[in-house]
């Protein structure tokens, strides 16, 4: 029978032998859609409550507790311990001057945090509590606190000691030490600096601008800090005392605190 010739062959690339077919020609990835991929976190909303948990701000921070390292040595003071420390008092008690000279003198590094400046950051828009307590100082205020307790936990985090200076009333709870002792954490160290009210009205007529008050001011904020007599808190009484000698009977009083922290 006569045979068919074969059908003809499409001309083809040539292929060499054993080399792998080549699969059906790929179309290009469609770009992925932003919504298949993983979601970046959503941005907190500036007017939004934080997250639950211990924070300090919006940042989630390590807790803190006080001592830290190491255990102090009797009649050595505060030695290396890692601490925070609060120290309290009235306008021209000295607490910053204190605190500073206190910081710059220990052995190992050690921060100081004065509120007073850290709520002076704000330039345009400042509320003055000397302007009278409302709304808005009170609110700037809390930022302040905010911010100085970020700042501790982030030292203290790292291995610094901090000292933050305030005028803590005993009896304004909103701005009392329970905010501060939230937003540091609870190993935080409450001294109360307390000179008489003759000093404080002399310490006070040496300054200028809005860290003046009145005599009137100092006298009814001297009267209130007297309320820490018998909370529990150690307090020093530094009316015939230099800074130096101060800060000596501080660390003093804090490496007690450290052996027997205060119930606050």
């Amino acid at each position: 029978m006569p045979q068919h010739p074969a059908a003809p062959q499409h001309p083809s690339a040539p292929h060499p032998a054993g080399a792998p077919h080549p699969g059906p020609p790929q179309h290009p990835a469609a770009p992925q859609h932003p919504a298949s991929g993983p979601h970046p976190a959503a941005p907190q909303h500036p007017g939004a409550a934080p997250p639950r948990g211990d924070l300090t701000g919006h940042v989630p921070l390590p807790p803190v507790s006080a001592p830290l390292a190491p255990p102090v040595e009797h009649g050595a003071g505060t030695g290396a311990a890692t601490l925070a420390v609060l120290l309290i008092g009235p306008a021209g008690a000295g607490k910053t001057t204190v605190a500073r000279h206190w910081a710059q003198r220990r052995r190992v590094p050690t921060a100081h945090i004065s509120l007073d400046d850290v709520r002076e950051w704000v330039c345009s828009g400042f509320a003055d509590p000397q302007s009278g307590w409302n709304e808005h100082s009170e609110a700037q205020y809390r930022l302040a606190r905010r911010t100085c307790g970020f700042a501790a936990r982030n030292f203290l985090a790292n291995g610094i000691s901090c000292i933050v200076d305030d005028a803590v009333f005993p009896d304004r709870p909103v701005v009392g030490l329970g905010g501060w002792k939230r937003h540091v954490g609870p190993g935080l160290l409450p001294v109360v600096l307390l000179p008489g009210l003759e000093v404080v009205l002399e310490r006070n007529a040496e300054r200028s601008g809005n860290r003046r008050l009145s005599d009137e001011e100092v006298a009814a904020i001297h009267g209130r800090m007297a309320g820490w007599y018998g909370s529990g808190l150690p307090i020093i009484d530094n009316s015939t005392y230099d800074v130096e000698t101060t800060a000596r009977v501080l660390d003093d009083v804090l490496a007690r605190a450290i052996a027997s922290p205060p119930t606050w």
